[in-house]
């Protein structure tokens, strides 16, 4: 007797830019150089460490606006170096000059990035056609997947669903990092393209999961990658009531990082010099955290790894090694 056997279905492809992605910081010396050794070594101990598998450089949390282009293009080398054959290193590239930006997309190549993050340009208000222009004259300029940063609520100018069906044709527009706060918009490209969606809030990360996102690019991830990554891993694992369980034990910190008056940026590296971990100070025009911030930071993290209740998300006090 003839044995039947059902077809395996395809493989799902992997996510292009990573699923547990950081938006990692950009640390600095005491004297506010930049710390190529110390961006190495935090990478290395979110990846192995926090078993991240992606990472953004010079994004916001990144404090893209303050750091060279020279410093930019150091980072990605470095962080490459460090970890580039067991993570995705996407490197933020937009500004709001396309010829400056199409010059950072090919310097990002050059020093080993593996995806591009472009964000819509900023200040002078483009209209959807020109923001639709700016941002394929990017893709174009590199042979690396773009993921499309849409954050109105800092550029002033949002994405609209058109735009976004529209720049999914391109064949290196890949991803979308999702700011928006409109998931309305969100459901409606998820159901209609093929682009990978990532939160890029946290408080977003299962909600947009559950639509069909791919993953999340994280702030508060810096300082608990393992508590962030455990959402996604639950929900994966079909376990949807854990999934639940772990975004709400992540709440205290995500208001904390996130959540106040002060920027990502500043909190997260708070944290992380609490912690020990390679950060160092921030560039003006911020300022860095006062002590008493530093510490309802510091019990915020702490509320978090233990609602968790798993040693496995705890965050070590130093770097290891």
């Amino acid at each position: 007797m003839e044995t039947m056997t059902t077809p395996l279905a395809p493989p799902v492809a992997a996510p292009p830019f990573g699923r547990t992605a950081i938006a990692m910081i950009t640390p600095f010396t005491a004297d506010g150089a930049l710390d190529t050794d110390g961006a190495q070594r935090l990478a290395t101990h979110l990846v192995d460490d926090g078993g991240c598998d992606a990472l953004v450089l010079s994004g916001t949390t990144g404090e893209s606006p303050t750091t060279s282009d020279a410093e930019k293009e150091a980072l990605v080398r470095a962080v490459a170096e460090a970890v580039g054959d067991r993570a995705r290193i996407t490197a933020g590239v937009g500004t709001s000059d396309t010829q400056h930006s199409v010059a950072l997309a090919r310097s990002a190549e050059r020093a080993g990035a593996h995806g591009l993050l472009v964000v819509t340009p900023y200040y002078s208000r483009p209209a959807q056609e020109a923001v639709a222009h700016h941002l394929r004259t990017v893709a174009d300029a590199t042979g690396l997947p773009v993921m499309l940063y849409d954050i109105p609520g800092r550029t002033g100018t949002a994405l609209t669903a058109a735009t976004l069906l529209r720049l999914a044709a391109h064949r290196r527009i890949a991803g979308v990092k999702d700011c928006a706060y409109d998931p309305l918009k969100s459901a409606k490209v998820l159901a209609s393209t093929g682009l990978a969606y990532y939160a890029g809030c946290d408080e977003q990360i299962l909600p947009l999961r559950a639509l069909g996102g791919s993953g999340c690019v994280s702030t508060a991830g810096n300082a608990a990658p393992r508590a962030v990554r455990a959402v996604l891993d639950a929900f994966d694992a079909g376990d949807t009531a854990e999934a639940t369980r772990r975004q709400l034990a992540l709440l205290p910190l995500i208001e904390a990082v996130t959540g106040g008056e002060h920027p990502g940026t500043v909190t997260a590296k708070a944290l992380l010099n609490h912690l020990g971990l390679p950060a160092g100070p921030v560039r003006g025009p911020l300022l860095a955290a006062d002590a008493q911030l530093t510490s309802r930071l510091a019990d915020a993290l702490r509320t978090t790894l233990d609602r968790t209740a798993d040693a496995g998300t705890a965050v070590p006090a130093a770097v290891p090694g």
